[in-house]
């Protein structure tokens, strides 16, 4: 399994990732050990979907950071927000 995500940071901004385990990537972000996040803290995870293997979650990542706009991504979780807590757990 392989899963593409997308934080909400502290400053409003997104951060989208693909990673094989969600978990421990959360808690990298977490715990300030991803460069790109660590000044941002906190962040709340706002979308999460699986898929099957590892490339095809960076072809789904590739795909969301194409979207110019911050509505296309406020779009794709706006109604996804209580599923991803229910699946994942209340990762903030």
């Amino acid at each position: 399994m392989a899963y593409v995500y997308i934080l909400k940071l502290k400053d409003g901004k997104y951060y989208v990732g693909s990673c094989r385990n969600l978990k421990r990537r959360i808690k990298q972000h977490t715990n300030g050990e991803v460069r790109s996040t660590k000044f941002n803290l906190p962040f709340m995870l706002v979308h999460a979907k699986e898929y099957t293997d590892y490339p095809k979650a960076l072809v789904g990542e590739f795909r969301i950071k194409l979207w110019k706009k911050r509505k296309s991504i406020e779009n794709l979780y706006k109604n996804d927000i209580d599923n991803v807590a229910r699946k994942f757990g209340p990762v903030v």
